[in-house]
């Protein structure tokens, strides 16, 4: 657990790790937000204990953590990508124990109505060969070829033999990561969406997110995606949603500082009236 804002009067805010386990962008999110709450960044469970991982495994390890901050509701949360889902499981549980949920806020988080058919470990292969996009032409046509025969820890040692990773740079840590985030994304598409009692706030990026090399070929991008209620609505009613835009693409919207300070604004201001209309 991160404590990214240690005080304030409201209770506190949780922001929920990317699909990658990565919380960075919560430091430089919550810098450019205005609000009178504790905020934490919630860790990524270790996945060691389960076997084969669910998001409802994932989320019950997360609200241990979760408790020892916070012992009740109501909760607040916010998520980005595809942790917004993980939030959304979380919040699911909780309010299975009776407990409260006060506001969601989900960054850019799609819903696709039709599970991929491209495999966890596939989709982590392209995320990887993404990482390798600078590459000329014909260094990236060797690593997407190798990408198909080797596993992750092989096609990064690999791109380390090209020149595409530092050879002095422990490639250990790199696969325990994709290797994690392929066994949450196993998680994620076996997972079933439930509809819950809650709104949610939907901040979606109006730009679409550039193809690489690596995705271009592969898929469409999914109907849900350039939808704003991201295919919520498959799951709560319209009314339940509210759909906010943030300039920007996927990324860009949380990169670039300009985007990331309107995304900031954009979530501080429904929050610091949450408070008021709960009971």
């Amino acid at each position: 657990m991160i404590s990214v804002q240690a005080t304030g009067s409201q209770p506190p805010l949780f922001f929920v790790p990317t699909g990658f386990g990565d919380c960075s962008y919560v430091l430089r999110l919550v810098g450019e937000m205005d609000v009178d709450c504790p905020v934490y960044a919630l860790p990524w469970p270790s996945f060691n204990n389960l076997c084969p991982p669910t998001l409802e495994a994932i989320a019950a390890e997360t609200i241990v953590a979760i408790r020892k901050i916070q012992p009740q509701g109501p909760y607040r949360f916010a998520g980005y990508s595809s942790g917004g889902i993980l939030a959304y499981a979380i919040a699911q549980l909780l309010l299975g124990r009776d407990e409260a949920i006060s506001f969601m806020a989900l960054i850019d988080v799609t819903l696709p109505a039709n599970v991929t058919k491209i495999s966890p470990i596939q989709m982590v292969r392209d995320v990887v060969l993404d990482s390798f996009e600078p590459l000329d032409d014909e260094s990236f046509e060797v690593l997407e070829q190798f990408a198909g025969q080797g596993s992750i820890a092989q096609l990064l040692e690999k791109g380390q033999q090209i020149g595409a990773i530092a050879l002095d740079r422990n490639l250990h840590n790199d696969v325990l990561m994709y290797e994690r985030t392929a066994r949450f994304h196993e998680a994620l598409q076996a997972y079933q969406v439930p509809t819950l009692p809650i709104v949610i706030h939907q901040f979606y990026a109006t730009e679409a997110l550039f193809s690489s090399r690596a995705r271009q070929a592969k898929s469409s991008l999914c109907p849900e995606a350039r939808s704003p209620m991201r295919g919520w609505d498959r799951v709560l009613s319209p009314e339940a949603i509210t759909a906010v835009p943030i300039v920007g693409d996927h990324v860009t919207m949380m990169s670039v500082l300009e985007n990331r300070k309107a995304l900031a604004r954009a979530i501080s201001t429904p929050l610091t009236g949450v408070l008021e209309k709960d009971p």
